[in-house]
């Protein structure tokens, strides 16, 4: 075998730069100045180094908790921003009139989305409204629905309502639907959903609303 023209301390030095530093067959050969053949019948007994898929893996592991950093201070800093602001924007009745309905009717489950549903158009449109004042990221709409309700009317009213393109406005048919004429019920045009996923503005909205709780415990009526 090729490796046997060499001497007995080379063969030692190639597994010892395997074992210790996990060094590839291919960098023990250049380090070495023999060839590849070679350096395998001296380490092909040893274990293969884990040494690459480690360092991928730590820096890919490294890169995520970066990411993790990165976007935690966004978040922190909007909320900070939604706190500092608060009192300026809470000047506008109709400002504070949406922050309570978002507190009482918003979607909370997410930090990464804003959204509110109703079936009442004034309420849509206040949180409509507020919603494209600080969004960053497009505004979508959608309409539960039955199965009996025309989705060309729903789409006209909405976006008449909304004063957006009818065609804009999506649909999710409601699971239960039954027949309209054996029904007593006040959502004549569906239940609206207007959402937006934007992971700082809900940051900034948190901050609003801990301003407006806050407010509310410190005031002599809610003592």
């Amino acid at each position: 075998m090729e490796s046997m023209t060499y001497p007995p301390y080379m063969r030692e030095k190639a597994r010892r730069l395997r074992a210790q530093q996990e060094l590839t067959i291919d960098e023990i050969a250049a380090r070495m100045a023999v060839s590849r053949t070679t350096v395998y019948f001296w380490v092909a007994d040893m274990p293969r180094p884990e040494r690459c898929r480690s360092r991928r893996g730590s820096a890919h592991a490294l890169g995520n908790k970066a990411m993790q950093v990165k976007y935690k201070r966004l978040r922190d800093e909007a909320y900070e921003l939604g706190r500092w602001e608060f009192p300026r924007l809470a000047k506008c009745p109709t400002f504070r009139d949406f922050v309570c309905l978002y507190m009482a009717e918003g979607y909370k489950r997410s930090r990464n989305t804003v959204s509110l549903a109703n079936s009442d158009a004034a309420v849509i449109k206040l949180a409509n409204c507020w919603i494209l004042s600080f969004a960053r990221n497009p505004v979508g709409y959608s309409v539960q629905h039955h199965a009996d309700q025309s989705l060309e009317q729903l789409a006209a009213y909405w976006g008449g309502q909304l004063r957006v393109p009818a065609d804009r406005i999506g649909f999710q048919r409601k699971s239960n639907s039954s027949q309209l004429r054996h029904r007593t019920w006040r959502s004549r045009y569906g239940v609206l959903t207007v959402r937006t996923g934007d992971t700082l503005l809900r940051s900034r909205l948190q901050g609003w609303i801990d301003r407006l709780q806050e407010a509310w415990l410190d005031s002599p009526h809610g003592a």
